[in-house]
């Protein structure tokens, strides 16, 4: 089982890789209003846009309260009650977070397409979110319980694990630090690309674009939330299911969301380039043809070159 200090650092790490991007969006937010498209806005997307707003504080406000209480409450000391603390107020911040999502989707669906399919977006944005945050966690957690004290068990009647034993978990220990920084990495990035990609249909030009552009651009805001959930879930996983333990099983479900991830990730950014090629060129074929060629760069160096480097490496041995 993990270290108190270990468990204590993947906590505070998640946390972090949630709020960076949790502050972007907020930022985003705030830019939001400024926007002329803004006021061009219904009174009721106007009021659930402020509304998203305060729910993404409260996510903000929660995330970063671990913190807080790390320096005043246990005075920097690595214990137990700052990883509940820490593994609690994550859960909480989730919430807010999902709502917050299932917001901005309606406010853009509704903009392009209409109120009931809005609504519909926003319900099924708010769904998909608590399925990966809550639903699956709640399910595996059960399974998982008796694994876990069973684990825990056996860890009591070691009096003092082998170097061989050390090494194993010393090596899982840095994998699943690496698989954290792997999602610290991809997300915040993704979060800001559908902060800015929401941002853009308040704008001026995008009311001028051609009806598909702006059908593939709302596309891709929603390539950009299924981004994010993913690359959310395994935080949520390791609180919830593991409660903050080093496992292998998590290690492999980390990096099973990572690279599902990567999948809509591309799919968003190669349906973007789509909508700005068609803006400037005006020409179809050029548009298509320049999306698909940055979908199949995107897919060789995160899918086809890494998996036939596999194919490789499980040759030669």
């Amino acid at each position: 089982m993990a270290k108190i200090k270990d468990k204590v650092k993947n906590a505070l790490d998640e946390a972090r890789m949630l709020v960076l991007g949790a502050q972007v969006l907020v930022g985003l937010q705030f830019r939001s209003v400024f926007e002329k498209g803004f006021n061009s806005l219904p009174l009721t997307s106007q009021i659930l846009k402020l509304a998203g707003l305060g729910l993404m504080l409260v996510a903000v406000g929660l995330l970063i309260s671990p913190a807080a209480y790390h320096r005043l409450v246990e005075r920097g000391e690595d214990t137990e009650e700052i990883h509940r603390y820490t593994s609690k107020l994550m859960k909480f911040a989730l919430l807010p977070f999902a709502l917050g999502l299932g917001i901005d989707l309606y406010v853009a669906t509704r903009k392009i397409v209409g109120w009931k399919t809005g609504a519909a977006a926003g319900v099924l944005g708010i769904l998909v979110a608590v399925f990966f945050w809550y639903l699956l966690e709640a399910y595996r957690r059960r399974e998982r319980a008796g694994e876990i004290a069973e684990a825990q068990r056996e860890e009591r009647e070691v009096d003092e694990p082998k170097d061989a034993e050390r090494d194993e978990r010393r090596k899982l220990s840095d994998k699943i630090k690496h698989v954290l920084t792997e999602c610290r990495v991809v997300l915040p990035g993704a979060q800001a690309l559908m902060g800015f990609q929401f941002i853009a249909i308040l704008t001026e030009s995008f009311d001028r674009l051609p009806g598909l552009s702006q059908y593939v651009h709302l596309l891709c805001i929603g390539m950009s939330a299924l981004t994010i959930v993913l690359l959310m879930t395994p935080a949520a996983y390791h609180r919830i299911v593991e409660r903050g333990e080093e496992t292998e099983h998590f290690h492999r479900f980390a990096s099973k969301m990572v690279v599902a991830a990567l999948v809509p990730l591309a799919l968003g950014l190669a349906g973007d380039v789509y909508v700005v090629v068609q803006k400037v060129t005006e020409s179809q074929l050029v548009s298509v043809v320049s999306a698909l060629v940055i979908l199949a760069v995107f897919w060789e160096l995160w899918f086809g070159l890494t998996l036939y480097r596999r194919t490789q490496r499980e040759y030669a041995n």
